[in-house]
């Protein structure tokens, strides 16, 4: 994720949270945060929990000690959550609750204590969306899930109520009036409240105010049912002969048989029956299939079932872009676009798409040299056929790689058995932070699965810093990709006391019965990307969970995660961890020198494709957009208009882009955090990797802040004014020369 802080009032129905590429989703976090169980449990009070800390102790939060509680408890640690029904009291209690809550801030003068009210506010109703949504994400039993879903939208039915509770917004215009607040912190929640809250129409007429509303709900229901028709319908496709497929790919795959001569079967003799391969074409198989198998009809054949479904989506896209436009129109903007961008750095779609545009145009010259490249490649293999079609383009990048630089993915894979690859991020904390990661007990019914791990970071002067919960392992029904779920914000609870964050880090790499589980390089690079956002939140300080971690401004939030991607293709970083998982060889350097040669190879046609997708999600959001009957017409223009490849007809690959619900109009910030990335780590870094002061830069710079402090700030005063370059329209922009130079470009 995506991550993003999401605060009480509209943006929470509309946006989330967990990456740089399609098939990468964004880290999950719907909400501000969430709450340890005392805060549901407590008795019914008015009074605000963060007054009177030192008269009354008592009212703060439990301890951080329940999260490491041996006896049975609930799913996360909450007993409330024994059972799945057990999703309904909690939804139940949190809005009595925040209930409790609003009556107390109509009552309380302009003070500090209104800021921390709200702010309970929302690490009360977050509990619920934020364990509701990890649930149903992950949970392998049904009820739980379904119960899940119920919870999760009584919660967004009950913001409906916040987003237009006029008491609240007058209380935090007061507070903005009356200079009383104490901390910049504090003056920035209650700016960001005022905003979204006008964000979210409390300014419109009630008639208005209403369809808003009901047009809030609309969106959560659509990017819901989007997120299932990918999940449901992820197309297959039966391949014959099995010989067809490489043997390295046979573990992904159902094997399947049927009869040479049309005869059922179970009446034919063996001789007469023909073995072959089912493929599921859900992301990770199609991507394995496109760069691995040398057959280009079965390579058409997949890529032709994977990008058209699910065709549901087609009509859900229509209605969610219809939606989103009208919202926006509500709230007197000309499209969601405008809507989206106008509080991020960026500041506008024009300076969004200036920005994509000015990338296009540094790297097209290198595009056309890559592209001639793999036609050659292509020439070469089949009896020279030159014609390069986007079926190719995955396996002729993969074998121009590899020939290329003489290197091959599996035996790369070797050096990376996952037990070593987590190592390998404890080694990496402990260099940077001077901080530990140590597997802690799990209570009975504290997780959703036997395979799932309780870490728990742990500083020598500092303490316990949070939690993080490992769900590593694919399986039916889970969320197909990697993604860092936030399950409670950090915050400040009384002068000697911090809640601490737990998140949870949910991957789908397969699982060998016998064998041990190695991972491919971009796996390893995937991984280091939600370990980034899971570091984001843990380490961060932030009074509000409000601001907690990697709820940040939307083309910021990615930059941490993209950032620890360098860290996987370090040598100084890789010697300590990537081990052969037979021998114990360390991996040699010469290979690392290939990895990073190869990632430079064609890497101007990746940027491109990161391009087309940005423009695409502006496009579609656009003011344009709202007019067109068509969304694959839309998109097939923009693809023949700014790819080297052109659009496969009858396909609709975007309808299974998830990005399009989750960062509508706003996948451009990957490409904004990969340029802030590379400037931080050339400047921060590159030097030094793994040192203690490398690492407290980027804590004391970036990381301890969260979203508290602004972005640009942060990013001038560690790497100087030319890290962002201010628009004639006011918008800023990164600085791309840093991104560039890596790739020779």
């Amino acid at each position: 994720m995506k991550t993003r802080r999401i605060l009480l009032v509209t943006r929470l129905l509309q946006q989330r949270d967990n990456i740089a590429r399609a098939s990468r989703p964004p880290t999950q976090s719907w909400c501000s945060g969430v709450f340890t169980l005392s805060t549901l449990a407590r008795s019914k009070s008015t009074e605000c929990v963060h007054e009177n800390w030192q008269s009354n102790p008592n009212k703060t939060l439990q301890s951080q000690e329940y999260f490491v509680r041996k006896e049975a408890v609930g799913l996360y640690g909450y007993d409330l959550l024994k059972t799945a029904k057990g999703f309904r009291v909690f939804a139940q209690v949190a809005i009595e609750r925040s209930e409790e809550l609003i009556s107390h801030i109509k009552q309380l003068p302009p003070s500090m204590d209104v800021v921390w009210a709200m702010d309970d506010i929302s690490n009360t109703v977050c509990t619920v969306v934020d364990a509701a949504e990890l649930c149903r994400n992950t949970h392998p039993d049904k009820e739980f899930v379904e119960e899940a879903n119920q919870a999760s939208m009584e919660m967004y039915k009950f913001l409906h109520h916040l987003n237009t509770n006029h008491a609240l917004y007058n209380s935090i215009v007061r507070l903005e009036e009356s200079n009383v607040l104490t901390t910049e912190e504090a003056k920035r929640a209650a700016k960001t409240l005022r905003v979204d809250f006008e964000r979210g129409g409390i300014h419109l007429a009630t008639e208005k105010l209403e369809r808003l509303n009901k047009l809030n709900l609309e969106i959560t229901l659509l990017g819901r049912e989007y997120g299932e028709n990918i999940l449901h319908d992820q197309g297959q496709i039966d391949i014959f002969p099995s010989s067809k497929i490489p043997r390295n790919l046979h573990h992904m795959l159902s094997p399947i048989q049927r009869s040479k001569s049309g005869v059922p079967k179970v009446t034919v003799e063996a001789r007469d029956i023909e073995k072959g391969w089912r493929v599921i074409t859900e992301p990770g198989i199609l991507s394995s299939i496109l760069k691995w198998v040398p057959d280009p009809e079965v390579r058409k054949q997949v890529y032709i079932v994977g990008n058209t479904v699910p065709k549901a989506n087609l009509q859900v896209l229509d209605r969610l872009i219809e939606a989103r436009h009208e919202f926006s129109k509500l709230l007197g903007y000309n499209s969601y676009a405008e809507f989206a961008t106008a509080m991020t750095i960026a500041g506008s779609p024009q300076v969004v798409k200036a920005f994509l545009i000015e990338l296009l145009s540094k790297i097209h010259t290198k595009v056309e040299e890559e592209l001639m490249l793999l036609k050659s490649f292509k020439k070469q293999m089949e009896d020279g056929d030159s014609t390069f079609n986007a079926w190719d383009e995955a396996y002729y990048t993969n074998l121009a790689k590899s020939q290329a630089l003489n290197l091959n993915a599996r035996v790369v894979a070797s050096y990376f058995p996952l037990t070593q690859c987590m190592e390998g991020l404890k080694f990496t904390v402990r260099s940077l932070f001077g901080a530990t990661f140590l597997q802690v007990p799990v209570a009975r019914g504290e997780t959703w699965h036997s395979d799932v791990q309780k870490w728990a970071l742990e500083h020598p002067l500092e303490g316990i810093l949070g939690y993080m919960f490992l769900d590593l392992y694919a399986r039916k029904g889970k969320f197909p990709n990697c993604a860092h779920f936030t399950l409670r914000g950090g915050r400040r609870v009384s002068p000697d006391e911090y809640q601490l964050p737990v998140v949870a880090l949910v991957c789908n790499f397969s699982s060998p019965a016998s064998a041990v589980s190695v991972l491919n390089h971009w796996e390893v690079e995937t991984l280091f990307h939600e370990f980034g956002h899971a570091l984001h939140s843990l380490l961060s300080r932030t009074d509000y969970q409000h601001f907690s971690g990697t709820r940040t401004l939307l083309d910021f939030a990615e930059t941490p995660s993209n950032l620890f991607e360098y860290f996987a293709w370090d040598y100084r970083v890789l010697k300590h961890f990537a081990k052969h998982h037979t021998s114990g060889e360390v991996i040699p350097k010469k290979l690392v020198e290939s990895m990073n040669n190869a990632k430079k190879l064609l890497a101007a046609t990746e940027l491109q494709r990161q391009v087309l997708y940005s423009l695409m999600d502006q496009s579609l959001f656009g003011e344009q957009s709202y007019h067109a009957k068509d969304t694959t017409i839309l998109v097939s223009d923009l693809k023949n208009q700014y790819s080297s490849l052109k659009h496969v007809e009858h396909t609709h690959w975007h309808t299974r882009f998830s990005h399009l619900v989750s960062y509508g109009a706003g996948y451009y910030s990957y490409l904004y955090a990969r340029c802030f990335a590379a400037s931080i780590w050339q400047k921060i870094c590159a030097k030094d990797p793994l040192s203690l002061q490398t690492g407290d830069m980027l804590r004391k710079g970036f990381l301890q802040h969260g979203g508290a402090k602004d972005p640009s700030i942060m990013l001038r005063d560690s790497l100087g004014k030319e890290a962002l370059i201010t628009s004639v329209s006011g918008g800023q922009t990164p600085c791309i020369d840093q991104l560039l130079a890596e790739y020779g470009i």
